[in-house]
């Protein structure tokens, strides 16, 4: 067992101590012989004395000094050494030389490679006896790394959706020529994001199984969205210089003004679109957008007040307090114009899926038809209990959305997503032609739309609450409904019609997480909408035009980081602008 704290040498200094010990041995021999010239000395009185100082002829102490003559050296005897007078012979010193020799070589070969291990080290070098370096730090436990790739998520996807509006309101002045550099950014950031969101998914999913390799997914996805932010935050510096709201306020200002006005005459229109719905169809055919006209007079009012704000400003010359009032009243007119779009493009929905349901019932009723006959062919040994259970499930949807039909108002959208789901149940057993198969996919295509752009509307709208489980959803959703496409342009419609209703059944979920999340952060749900203030500040905050405000807090965070946030969420109500998380808050003189 080795002493607790005996020192120990490197290889360097272990053969250092070799060739001094070498050299040491190799001394040895010739020490007796070192004055061997000169055996004696003349003392003072002139008497010859031995190197001991022992008199000639008495016992008394000399001074040896040197005689400035030769003396003459005894004669040998038989068996005397020899001239060298210490019995040292020639080849006594071989082995001495020898081993000297081999320290030399020993240390310079130690020397070169620690000069070598020195130079490509990948590692802390050494730190005393027994240690390889500092104690390094224990990794990130699996929940905080977790908890600080969904935060990165919801920051970066809120960061390309305000890039993503002012970059529109850049486009409508300067023209698409000025705003391409900035439009190639956003799209670099997008596909970051995509990944992220994708690399999410899957561990979700449990994919992968082991904690290491679930550790190095949340690296990358963390790594992705600071890659996307970057890419933002880079050209940030020259989309400002390009908008110049400081140095030109007021010019900034009119085309923000003509929208809102524009937006305030659709208003109207939109309320009474939503009243036509719900007069029409069943209350579930309007869930979607039954509080988007509310929502969308608060977010005006919200503007309205920015408005004003930024009009006292440039009046007064502050630029820099115009420039973000501004930012805030774009914010809001676009999150305006989204609702109102939104309840537009409801209406359409439903009245497509309410001319293509009665198609759609006609063709399925022929599947369970075309099963039975397939089930009399399989016999009594073929699968006919699985194939019985498929058949009747089918004929069971295709009842009840008959039957809903006759009893009143209906939600077209969803009888026509169940009768697809019908069609699913018998699609490994039903012979399919090419134009049947089309035709499905059409529908689904349909609903699937349909139901990513609500919960894409539902996000953009709320984005102050939602997290990331929903956007995650909403991100796969439109993936799939992307590769569906790209396989029907394939001739692929069977596998277009696996990726569309996956796309078709994420998007519900995402919704559902969404109004979650919504009804989580106290906005009273979805359908209704946040109520702030009278001003509309708390709708404001809800939809992530401000960043912060009072007493908000995101859900998402683990309020732990140290980077200025509160529960995760910015605090100090400043409006959000084209770029990153390093630069999306700095319009900081327009405060709410």
């Amino acid at each position: 067992m080795p002493l607790v704290g005996r020192p120990r040498f490197s290889p360097p200094g272990r053969a250092l101590l070799a060739v001094l010990s070498a050299v040491c041995w190799l001394a040895l021999p010739v020490l007796p012989a070192a004055h061997a010239d000169d055996p004696v000395m003349l003392s003072r009185d002139g008497r010859i004395t031995d190197r001991a100082g022992a008199p000639g002829d008495h016992g008394e102490q000399a001074e040896a000094v040197p005689t400035g003559r030769p003396v003459p050296a005894p004669a040998p005897t038989p068996g005397d050494p020899g001239p060298g007078g210490d019995g040292t012979d020639a080849k006594d010193l071989i082995l001495p030389v020898v081993v000297l020799g081999g320290a030399a070589a020993v240390a310079g070969y130690a020397y070169v490679r620690r000069s070598r291990r020195a130079t490509t080290r990948t590692t802390p070098a050494a730190r005393g006896w027994g240690r390889s370096g500092p104690p390094q730090p224990p990794p990130v436990p699996l929940e905080r790394l977790d908890a600080r790739a969904k935060e990165a998520l919801v920051g970066t996807d809120d960061a390309v959706r305000t890039s993503e509006e002012e970059l529109g309101f850049a486009t409508a002045r300067f023209g698409e020529e000025a705003t391409a550099p900035f439009a190639a950014a956003l799209e670099g950031a997008k596909g970051e994001l995509r990944t992220a969101f994708r690399l999410r998914q899957q561990w979700d999913d449990g994919v992968p199984e082991d904690d290491a390799a679930r550790r190095r997914m949340l690296d990358e996805i963390v790594r992705r969205c600071a890659d996307a932010d970057a890419r933002l935050d880079a050209v940030s510096g020259d989309f400002d210089r390009l908008r110049a709201l400081e140095r030109d306020a007021s010019g900034a200002l009119a085309p923000v003004e003509e929208a809102f006005r524009a937006l305030a005459g659709r208003v109207p229109a939109a309320g009474a679109a939503l009243a036509a719905m719900r007069g029409r169809y069943a209350p579930s055919a309007s869930a979607a957008v039954a509080g988007a006209v509310e929502q969308a007079k608060e977010r005006l009012l919200f503007a309205t007040a920015g408005l004003n704000r930024a009009r006292q400003a440039v009046d007064e010359g502050d630029g820099s307090a115009a420039a973000g009032y501004i930012r805030a009243a774009e914010g809001a007119v676009d999150q305006a114009a989204t609702l109102v779009d939104a309840v537009d493009r409801r209406g359409r929905e439903l009245a497509e899926a309410d001319e293509r349901l009665a198609g759609a019932l006609a063709g399925a009723e022929s599947d369970p038809a075309d099963a039975g006959g397939l089930l009399e062919d399989t016999g009594a040994g073929g699968p006919s209990g699985d194939l019985r259970n498929r058949i009747a499930r089918a004929r069971s949807v295709l009842d009840g959305v008959r039957e809903e039909l006759r009893a009143g108002p209906y939600d077209p959208l969803d009888a026509l997503r169940r009768v697809e789901e019908a069609d699913a149940a018998l699609d490994e057993v039903s012979a399919r032609d090419g134009e049947r198969a089309r035709s499905l996919l059409d529908r689904t295509t349909l609903t699937a739309r349909s139901a990513i752009a609500a919960a894409d509307d539902l996000v953009a709208t709320n984005r102050g609450a939602v997290g990331s489980p929903a956007r995650t959803r909403l991100a796969e959703a439109q993936r799939r409904l992307d590769r569906s496409l790209e396989l029907a342009g394939a001739g692929d419609p069977q596998g277009a019609l696996a990726q569309v209703r996956q796309a078709d059944a994420l998007a519900v979920e995402a919704s559902s997480l969404a109004e979650q999340d919504v009804r989580s952060y106290g906005g009273g749900g979805a359908a209704g909408g946040a109520r702030g203030t009278d001003d509309g500040l708390g709708g404001a905050v809800l939809g992530g035009i401000i960043l912060g405000g009072p007493g908000g807090d995101r859900h998402e965070g683990d309020g732990d980081e140290g980077d200025g946030h509160e529960g995760g969420r910015h605090q100090g109500g400043v409006p959000g602008s084209f770029g990153g998380g390093g630069t999306r808050e700095r319009r900081g003189g327009g405060r709410f």
